[in-house]
């Protein structure tokens, strides 16, 4: 059996899933994807709204960052909470708070006329714009407490699987929001699309009170303690060697996604009619289905760092080529791939911390995680979405820049928004290539792999069945 101090630093051969586990955690799953499909539903169209309501680059790239920017302000609070408090507990209140920002945007836009909402050079646009994001933003503090359910509830070694399983899940909550996002600003409006999203959010918070996740109370020492530990985090991140150059990695991953939030809508949207823009989306986003399920099926492999990594140069090279001519084609595929790749990156991040980090940490080192990694993208989308819309587009769409750089990018409107992506890309694929000759990937590679075979020995120290076959291997 593994000693109290192993018990500590691998938490999932300290943590003993409950009966019944596996159907739980789906169950949670389940309602944590009709929430999704909601806050993405109404977040995508409210971009597609103020797109086709301004033309803007500016104007999405705005919201874009400034979602990222709120996941990134608040997801260390809400990975504190997550510790501190049972997860059930976390998910109702993280459900709550959104349906009343819902609600509460559904009557400002009762109240005031189109036009001031979409000036975004007024405050109502910031604080319409502001309450819709803020109330999409919670929903992360569910997503943070669903990552530590896998460890609460599913074995060790299925843990990979299961993270499979939630982008799955995640991948089908963003092919029903691309259709209907797309079909609902552009066939019944902005009101409508509110509608629906406040009664979605209901009925996902009336579910959700009827689950139940066996849990115990988190162990409290008496002090008090701030709404942000970030002590605390910082601690737990540090106790596992290698694990912050991984989520410096996944940050600079990031700062190039930044890029795609503040353009690949505009870009699909002069290549597309919104209706038919959002029904691609949809499609192409089976690709996160496809993908997730992969994962599910044959997990990571015996390294999911390296996997990570490999996957990331292949999303750099697509990146970079996927706009390399305006085919409709070409864009909506790449996408695809794209996408199908995205579960197994995600995957193997969780992966790892669920094996290397306590169970009774892994909340802030989740949220540690995300608000470093949310955090970059904003830079990106909020520099790219202006320069872009000044300096890379009206220059792409001059006589010099079609004569400079056609021969590589072809004949279009959106040449310039070609030239971010495949720059970005180029960029995307050196970093993960350069990652691979780092110390950091090394030690931390070994810290996962030498966790991976003590859980086995537990696991077989507590199966007599699998003691001669133990026994015959360390023999070899």
């Amino acid at each position: 059996m593994a000693t109290p101090g192993e018990a500590s630093a691998l938490p999932s051969a300290a943590i003993e899933p409950p009966p019944g586990g596996s159907k739980t955690f789906a169950q949670v799953l389940v309602n944590t994807a009709v929430a999704n499909v909601t806050t993405s539903f109404l977040w995508f169209a409210l971009t597609f709204w103020v797109y086709l309501e301004t033309r803007s680059v500016l104007a999405t790239g705005i919201i874009g960052g400034a979602y990222m920017l709120l996941v990134a302000v608040f997801s260390m609070a809400f990975g504190t909470i997550v510790d501190r408090h049972r997860k059930h507990a976390v998910m109702v209140v993280a459900g709550l708070v959104t349906l009343i920002a819902f609600s509460i945007s559904g009557g400002l836009f009762l109240v005031f006329p189109e036009a001031m909402l979409l000036d975004f050079s007024a405050p109502m646009f910031w604080l319409f714009s502001g309450i819709i994001l803020f109330g999409a933003v919670i929903e992360n503090m569910r997503n943070i407490a669903l990552s530590t359910t896998v460890t609460l509830l599913i074995p060790t070694e299925r843990h990979a699987n299961a993270n499979g399983l939630v982008g799955t899940v995640q991948g089908l909550a963003f092919l029903v929001t691309s259709v209907f996002s797309g079909l609902s600003i552009g066939l019944l409006g902005m009101g409508w699309t509110l509608v629906i999203a406040i009664a979605l959010s209901a009925a996902a918070l009336a579910h959700l009170l009827f689950l139940r996740i066996p849990e115990e109370r988190p162990a409290h020492d008496g002090e008090r303690r701030p709404l942000v530990d970030l002590r605390g985090s910082v601690t737990a991140v540090r106790a596992a060697t290698g694990l912050f150059a991984l989520i410096i990695f996944s940050t600079f991953n990031n700062l190039i996604g930044g890029v795609y939030i503040a353009l690949m809508d505009p870009y699909g949207l002069e290549l597309f009619p919104v209706e038919l823009w959002g029904i691609v989306l949809g499609v192409s986003s089976t690709g996160f289905i496809i993908g997730g399920l992969a994962v599910a099926r044959f997990g990571l492999g015996r390294n999911p760092i390296r996997t990570m990594l490999l996957l990331v140069m292949l999303m750099g090279v697509l990146g970079a080529l996927f706009t390399i001519r305006e085919w409709w084609w070409l864009y909506a595929a790449g996408i695809w791939v794209y996408m199908a790749l995205i579960p197994a990156v995600e995957a193997s991040e969780q992966t790892v911390i669920q094996k290397i980090v306590p169970f009774t940490t892994q909340g802030r080192v989740f949220g540690f995680a995300a608000a470093f990694e949310s955090a970059a993208a904003p830079i990106t989308a909020f520099l790219i979405a202006p320069i872009a819309e000044f300096l890379i587009i009206p220059y792409m769409n001059s006589d010099p820049g079609r004569a400079s750089l056609g021969w590589l990018l072809g004949d279009g409107q959106a040449r310039g928004i070609a030239l971010v992506f495949l720059v970005a890309g180029i960029l995307m694929t050196i970093a993960a290539a350069a990652a691979f000759l780092t110390k950091s990937y090394r030690r931390i590679s070994a810290q996962y792999l030498n966790a991976a075979e003590v859980v086995a020995s537990d696991d077989a120290e507590s199966d007599p069945s699998t003691v001669p076959e133990m026994t015959e291997r360390h023999s070899n």
